[in-house]
C-alpha cells in the first residue's frame, strides 16, 4: 500500500491517539547515510514530543536487516505472543520485497501473516518494488469474503492507495509517496492490480484443455473468485520458474561461497494478481448467462455462442504477458534517486505544526548530502551540467524547488532584526559575504549564504578549500603541476597573495572577503568556471542558489555542506583511525587489520560501521562533536585528491577504456583500506569521473553519451577480506528539462484527442455509407486500416515516452545482476546501493570482462 503525499500526517496522528504506556515501542531502522540520520533525527524528535517510545536500529546491508527482522520484528507478531507494533524503515526497503527480507511471510493461507505488525517505508531511492507499492496488507489479509470495489472501499484501500477511511493499525506494508507513484505510476499499478486479481493458470506452452483449465475458466466465467486465494506478486517465489527471465536484478544477490544469500530479496516468479471480468476476456455482458423465457422462446433474441476454455485461456495468457512486460519495462529502467528522506520527515513536521529551526537544519543537512555523493533523478553519477548556481544539486529542477522552498521556511523562522541593518552591513551579508562568524553570542539561526564551490572553506586555507574541491579539481586538472599554476594564477588574478590565501579563511583580510564573490564572478568565466558561485541576484527576491549556514553562538559557524561532509567522514572513516594514522605518522593500518582481520563475509566491518553511526548520531546535534570531527573530513578528503591524482597522473596506465565504460582499480598505497568502505570509493569515482568528463569535453568540445559523461567503474582491493569491492557511477546529472517533458504531454494528449476526432469523423462517415446502403466490405476494410495507422502511432508514443523515463538511468545494479547469472562469479551484493558489489578476488577478471559487454546507462 502506499499514502498520497496529501494524507502524509495520517498514520502519526493515528500513532499519536492509540499510544500508551503499554505499546510497544516504535522501531526505526536507519540507513547507514547522512540523509536518513538526519531524517532519524526529525522523527525521534517527532516522538519524543508526542512521549512515544522509540528503538533506533541502524542497518549496514541486507543482511544485517535480515538479522534484525529475525530478532526484532518477528518477535512483535500476535502468532508469536507480541502485541504487533510499528516498523519505521529510514532509507532502507523501497527496492525490495520487505516482508520477504523481514521475514513476515505467510506460513498457512488462512493466516495474517503480519500479525499486528506496520512497516512504514520511507525511501528516495527508485524503482520502488511495487509489491510493496501496490500490495503489502490489502490483497492478502483482513477482508477476503468479499472482493473487488467492494472489498478495497471496506478496508479504506483502492488499488494499493489509502484513503482518508483507512483505519491503521491492522499490519501491513506503507510506503510513503512523494508525489511520484500517483503522478508517474498510473500504467504500473493498472498493471499490477490487474494481474493480482487474475487466476492462477499454469502456463505450459501447450493449448490443452485439461479439467484444471475447465474449472480456472468456468470459475473465472462464472465471477466465482472467491475460489482461489489471490497471493500478492511478493507472494510467488515458491510457485514461479526459477529460470525464468526477466527477474528482478536488483533483488538477487550471491555470497562469496557462490551461494544464494539467505537475505537476498529475490523477484518473485510470474503470476497472475488482479482480477478481470469476463468483458474483458470474451466482449460479453451479463444478459448472456441470461436463459430466454419459455414463453415466447421465438420473440427472444439467438443466444452468442460463448468462446472456449481454449481460447478464453489463451486471451488470459496474452493479457497477463501484456501486463507483466510493463512491470518488467519499469524494473530495467534504472535507478534514480527522488525526494529526500529527510525532505519528507520535514513535511510531515510541518503538517503537524511542529517545525522549529533544529528540525529544519536536520533537512536542510539532508537535502544538502546527496549531492556530496552523486545521487540524483537518474542515479549515482556526477553532474556534467555548467549550473548558474553554486550548488551542483541532486534533482535539477525538482531539486532546486526543494532547496526553494527550504529557503522560504528559513526566511521564515528566521526573520531578520530590523535593528541590525548597521551590522549586517558591516559583516558584509548584503553584499554576499561568506558568513563565518555568528551575529552574537546566542546567535543560533540560520541564514542563507551564497557558499561557492569549494571545500571547508570556514575550516582550511582559502588555496586548501580550492585545492581540494572536485569542482575545481576536474576543471583546472589540479593533478598536474600546469593545473596547479592556473589555480595560483586564477588568485593572482584575483588580487589574492599567496600568503593570504594560505591562511586560514577566517583571518583572512575583511576588504578581500568582502570582495571575493565579486571577484569569482568576473574571473571565474575566464577559466570554465560558470557555476563556481550564484549568480547576483536579478530582480524578485533574488539569492536563488544560495546554500545554507548556521551559527552555534561563538562556538561555530558551519555551512549545510560542512557538516554533510564532516557526518559522512564519521560514517565512513571513523574517528579512531585519524588517531591512530596522526600517532603512527601514515594511514597505513592494513598491516596490523591483515593478521586480526578475517572477516570473510563482511559481518565484523558491518557491526563497526553501525557502531560509528552512533558517534554521527551524536554529532550531528552536538558541534563540539562536529568540530572534533573535522580532521577526520579532511584526512579523508586529501585521500581523494592523493589517490585521485595519482590515477589521473598515470592515466594510460591506471585507467582501462572498455566497450561500455571505463574502469579503474586501486590495488596499492597508503589510502587502499580507507577506500573499502563503498560510500568512500563512491566519492573517488566522482572525483575521477567528472576528471575524465571535462577531459573529454576540452578535446570534443562535448561530452557523449548523449551529454551524460562515460560510465566509470571502480574497484579497489580488500586485501583482508579476499574480495574486491566494485561501484558503477553512470547517468548523473541530475537535470531533468521539465519545459520540454510538459510540451511532450501536451502534444501526447493534443494527438490522442485528434485520434477521437478522426474516431468519430469515421463513425458518421460509415453511418452515413451504411444509409446509402454503401459497400460495407470496403468501408470495414479501410477502417481497419485506419486502425492499423493509428496502433503503430501509439506505439511510437509509448516508446518514446519509455525511451524518456529510463534515458540515462545508472543501470549498474541491473548489469550486475545479468552478469551474476551468467558466469556464477562469487559476487555478494549487500549494500542498499546496488551499484556497489563485491566480487572475490579471484572472480574479478571474468566478472569485469563480462560486465564491459552490458548496457550500463539507460
Amino acid at each position: 500500500m502506499y499514502l498520497p503525499r496529501n494524507l502524509i500526517s495520517h498514520l502519526y496522528l493515528h500513532l499519536i491517539r492509540t499510544h500508551h504506556a503499554q505499546s510497544p515501542p516504535v522501531l526505526l531502522i536507519v540507513a547507514l547515510e547522512p540523509d536518513a540520520l538526519c531524517a532519524c533525527r526529525i522523527l525521534t524528535a517527532l516522538l519524543k514530543r508526542d512521549y512515544i517510545a522509540h528503538t533506533i536500529q541502524p542497518v549496514s546491508g541486507y543482511g544485517d536487516l535480515a538479522r534484525v527482522g529475525k530478532a526484532q520484528v518477528q518477535p512483535m507478531r500476535v502468532q508469536q505472543g507480541g502485541s504487533g507494533g510499528t516498523v519505521v524503515c529510514l532509507g532502507v526497503g523501497g527496492l525490495v520485497d520487505l516482508g520477504a527480507v523481514l521475514g513476515l511471510e505467510a506460513t498457512d493461507d488462512n493466516e495474517d501473516f503480519f500479525g499486528g505488525v506496520e512497516v512504514w517505508i520511507i525511501d528516495a531511492r527508485r524503482p520502488w518494488n511495487l509489491g510493496n507499492v501496490f500490495g503489502g496488507k490489502w490483497l492478502d489479509g483482513g477482508i477476503k469474503e468479499t472482493s473487488g470495489n467492494a472489498r478495497s472501499k471496506a478496508s479504506g484501500v483502492e488499488n494499493g492507495r489509502i484513503q482518508q477511511t483507512y483505519r491503521p493499525g491492522q499490519g501491513g506494508i506503507i510506503v510513503y509517496d512523494d508525489g511520484d507513484i500517483d503522478e508517474e505510476l498510473a500504467t504500473e499499478r493498472e498493471a499490477y492490480c490487474s494481474l493480482e486479481q487474475m487466476p492462477t493458470l499454469e502456463d505450459n506452452g501447450d493449448d490443452s484443455d485439461g479439467s484444471d483449465a475447465e474449472s480456472d475458466v468456468s470459475s473465472l466465467i462464472n465471477g466465482d473468485r472467491s475460489s482461489k486465494k489471490r497471493k500478492s506478486w511478493s507472494d510467488r517465489d515458491e510457485e514461479g520458474d526459477d529460470g525464468e527471465n526477466g527477474g528482478r536484478p536488483r533483488q538477487s544477490r550471491r555470497s562469496n561461497s557462490n551461494e544464494s544469500i539467505s537475505s537476498s530479496p529475490n523477484r518473485p516468479a510470474r503470476r497472475g494478481l488482479l482480477s478481470t471480468s469476463n468483458n474483458v476476456l470474451n466482449g460479453t455482458t451479463s444478459d448472456i448467462s441470461r436463459s430466454p423465457s419459455p414463453s415466447s422462446p421465438r420473440s427472444s433474441p439467438p443466444i452468442p455462442k460463448q468462446p472456449s476454455a481454449r481460447k478464453l485461456r489463451r486471451r488470459l495468457f496474452k493479457l497477463r504477458r501484456k501486463h507483466e512486460s510493463v512491470l518488467d519495462a519499469y524494473y530495467s529502467l534504472g535507478a534514480s534517486y527522488s525526494e529526500p528522506v529527510s525532505s519528507i520527515l520535514y513535511s510531515l513536521a510541518e503538517e503537524l505544526g511542529r517545525e522549529d529551526n533544529d528540525l529544519l537544519w536536520h533537512a536542510i543537512v539532508g537535502v544538502s548530502s546527496l549531492e556530496l555523493y552523486g545521487r540524483s533523478m537518474t542515479g549515482v553519477g556526477i553532474s556534467t551540467a555548467l549550473d548558474s548556481g553554486g550548488s551542483a544539486g541532486w534533482g535539477g529542477e525538482r531539486g532546486e524547488r526543494i532547496r526553494q522552498v527550504l529557503r522560504d521556511e528559513v526566511r521564515r523562522l528566521n526573520p531578520p532584526d530590523p535593528n541590525d541593518t548597521r551590522g549586517e552591513a558591516a559583516r558584509g551579508e548584503s553584499s554576499g559575504v561568506i558568513p563565518t562568524a555568528a551575529r552574537s553570542p546566542t546567535d543560533n539561526s540560520i541564514r542563507l549564504s551564497p557558499e561557492p564551490r569549494f571545500l571547508l572553506i570556514r575550516h582550511w586555507s582559502l588555496y586548501e578549500s580550492m585545492l581540494h574541491s572536485p569542482y575545481l579539481a576536474a576543471r583546472l586538472h589540479l593533478w598536474k603541476d600546469a593545473g596547479v599554476k592556473r589555480l595560483r594564477k586564477f588568485l593572482a588574478k584575483m588580487g589574492v597573495s599567496l600568503v593570504q590565501c594560505r591562511q586560514s579563511y577566517t583571518h583572512m583580510d575583511m576588504d578581500l572577503k568582502r570582495d571575493l564573490r565579486k571577484k569569482l564572478l568576473e574571473y571565474a568565466p575566464q577559466y570554465g568556471l560558470d557555476g563556481l558561485v550564484p549568480p547576483p541576484a536579478a530582480g524578485g527576491r533574488g539569492r536563488e542558489g544560495w546554500g545554507f549556514v548556521r551559527s552555534w553562538g561563538w562556538k561555530a559557524c558551519l555551512s549545510a555542506i560542512d557538516v554533510g561532509v564532516i557526518v559522512g567522514a564519521i560514517l565512513e572513516v571513523g574517528k579512531s583511525g585519524v588517531r591512530s594514522a596522526e600517532n603512527s605518522g601514515n594511514w597505513d593500518r592494513g598491516r596490523n587489520d591483515k593478521k586480526e582481520l578475517v572477516d570473510e563475509d563482511g559481518s565484523q566491518e558491518g557491526e563497526e560501521w553501525v557502531r560509528r553511526f552512533w558517534d554521527a548520531y551524536d554529532a550531528l546535534d552536538n558541534v563540539e562533536g562536529l568540530k572534533q570531527a573535522l580532521p577526520t573530513a579532511q584526512h579523508l578528503h586529501r585521500a581523494i585528491l592523493r589517490t585521485g591524482s595519482s590515477i589521473m597522473e598515470k592515466e594510460k596506465e591506471s585507467i582501462r577504456h572498455l566497450a561500455a565504460f571505463r574502469m579503474a582499480i586501486v590495488k596499492e598505497g597508503p589510502d587502499v583500506l580507507l577506500f573499502t568502505h563503498p560510500s568512500t570509493l563512491t566519492k573517488l569515482a566522482l572525483w575521477v569521473g567528472e576528471a575524465l568528463a571535462e577531459q573529454e569535453r576540452e578535446k570534443r568540445g562535448e561530452i557523449g553519451k548523449g551529454g551524460k559523461a562515460t560510465p566509470f567503474v571502480m574497484a579497489t582491493l580488500h586485501e583482508a577480506r579476499g574480495v574486491y569491492v566494485v561501484v558503477g557511477t553512470g547517468g548523473g546529472g541530475g537535470v531533468v528539462d521539465y519545459v520540454a517533458r510538459r510540451e511532450r504531454q501536451e502534444q501526447k494528449a493534443a494527438r490522442a484527442r485528434a485520434k477521437e476526432l478522426k474516431l468519430a469523423e469515421k463513425e458518421r462517415k460509415r453511418k452515413e455509407r451504411e444509409d446509402r446502403r454503401g459497400d460495407e466490405d470496403e468501408d470495414e476494410d479501410e477502417s481497419e486500416e485506419d486502425d492499423d495507422d493509428d496502433d503503430d502511432d501509439d506505439g511510437d508514443e509509448d516508446e518514446g515516452d519509455i525511451s524518456e523515463r529510463g534515458y540515462g538511468k545508472n543501470r549498474f545494479g541491473n548489469a550486475f545482476q545479468e552478469v551474476i547469472e551468467e558466469t556464477n562469479a562469487r559476487v555478494r551484493v549487500d549494500s542498499f546501493e546496488h551499484c556497489v558489489v563485491e566480487v572475490k578476488k579471484d572472480d574479478i577478471t571474468r566478472f569485469l570482462e563480462s560486465l564491459s559487454m552490458k548496457a550500463v546507462v539507460g
